[in-house]
Formats: C-alpha cells, structure tokens, sequence
C-alpha cells in the first residue's frame, strides 16, 4: 500500500440526501454576522457533515453562484479552510476537499492532549475563582448538551467549555495554537458525537474525566488537572480509532 490508509468516513456522516456535492450548499442569507463568517461556517460545515466529498473540487464560480456572494469572499474562506487542513490547494486543479488519514489524526489527538493538558495546567495556576465557576457552568452546559444526542449541540458546548478554559489559561500563544488545532480536528470531533457505532459509554466517560479536571482545579492540584485532561483526549483519540480502523482499506 502506499501512504497512508484514507478513510471514507463521509459513508458514515451522509444526510438525508441521497445527493452530494456542491449543489447542496445554499444561498447565503445576509445577516448581523459578517459575510465572510457566513460563507467559512457553511463551507466548513459542508466539509464536515460530508455533503462535500474528499477530493471533490471547489470551483469558484460554481461557489460564488449557489452562496451569492463575491470572489474575494470565496477566496478569503477557502484559503481560512486551507489553513485548517480542510481544503487543499493542487497544481492544476484548484482547490479541493481534503482526504484524512488515520495517521493524521492520531498526530492530531497526540498534539491536542499535549497542549490541552498545559492549558488545565496553566488555568488552575492562573484562573480566579470567578473563571473556576464559569468553567464549571460551562461543564454542566457540555453534561446537558449530551442529554439531548444533539452532535452539533454538543460540539458547540464543549467549545465554550474550552474557551472559559484557554482564555483562564491566560497564555494568547496557546490559544493561538490550540483554535488552529480545533480547525484541522473538527471534523476528528464530529465523526466522534455522529458516528452511528459511537459508544454512550465514551460520553459519559467524557464528562466524569471533564468533572475530576474541575475538582482538581478548584483544589488548585495543577498536575491532575492536567493528567485528568489528557486521559480524556487519548480515550477520544481511541475512540475515533475504534470507530474508523476497521473502514480504512487494507
């Protein structure tokens, strides 16, 4: 074989559809959110729920049609999605959706439990209590959030409850490097909260690891806040394995 296993996870994230491709991506209502903000949210999503296919070509003027918007705002969201890893650019072909690899996301996950850990770490040393309890009622957001199955609920929970974490981290370098890290991860993520074979059990494993973080932290034990962190994120990346070794072609 050569290079990396790729992994036809989109079979496993279609919509009600029997359609892909670009066709399903809307006109962009004009709203309070900047228009560019608009366009890079219903691109990326596009990407991430698999209505746009690995390797499938993202055609300009075919984008600046279906969304209604101008060729610069489709180049400033597809070069955003490019620094994410979620588009590719190729010599004469354009830009593209790109392919995942097993190899890569256990690169990812190996990186994020790293830097994560040093941002539980950072927060308990710096955060006040006001913070602490932000964090906290973020938790009990991500804990309901869970309650309702909703994947895409659940992921915008979990995303508060890091941002009351990395900004008590109080370090703008580490924010900076993790939200580049969340980019090129989302989609990691979200096959995680959709996959039909996802394990209840790993979500509620999830929120006990995310509880024993915040007892540390209120008991201001930084290396078990760290430790605790950690732990979640390598049973996430084991969890992804589980579910999408077993569909890479051998």
């Amino acid at each position: 074989m050569n290079g990396p296993p790729i992994v036809p996870y989109y079979e496993n994230m279609r919509q009600s559809s029997p359609h892909s491709g670009p066709s399903l991506i809307g006109a962009i209502p004009k709203a309070a959110a900047p228009l560019r903000r608009q366009v890079l949210q219903e691109l990326r999503q596009s990407i991430i729920s698999g209505r746009l296919n690995p390797g499938e070509r993202l055609v300009e003027r075919e984008l600046i049609s279906m969304m209604g918007v101008s060729r610069t705002v489709i180049r400033e969201a597809l070069r955003q999605l490019e620094s994410e890893g979620l588009v590719a650019i190729i010599p004469n072909k354009g830009p593209v959706v790109r392919a995942l690899t097993l190899e890569e996301a256990q690169d990812l996950y190996a990186i994020r439990a790293v830097l994560e850990g040093l941002a539980a770490r950072l927060f308990t040393q710096h955060a006040g209590d006001m913070q602490v309890d932000q964090l906290d009622e973020a938790l009990r957001g991500v804990a309901d959030a869970y309650e309702t199955g909703d994947p895409e609920r659940i992921l915008e929970m979990k995303n508060t409850f890091y941002d009351v974490l990395f900004a008590g981290a109080r370090s703008q370098t580490l924010s900076s490097m993790i939200a580049m890290l969340h980019g090129r991860i989302r989609r990691w993520r979200a096959i995680g909260l959709s996959h039909p074979q996802r394990s209840f059990e790993r979500q509620q494993e999830s929120i006990r690891n995310l509880r024993v973080m915040l007892r540390a932290v209120r008991a201001r034990d930084a290396k078990l806040a760290e430790q605790a962190i950690r732990e979640d994120v390598q049973k996430a990346a084991a969890e992804v394995n589980r579910l999408l070794v077993k569909e890479s072609p051998q």
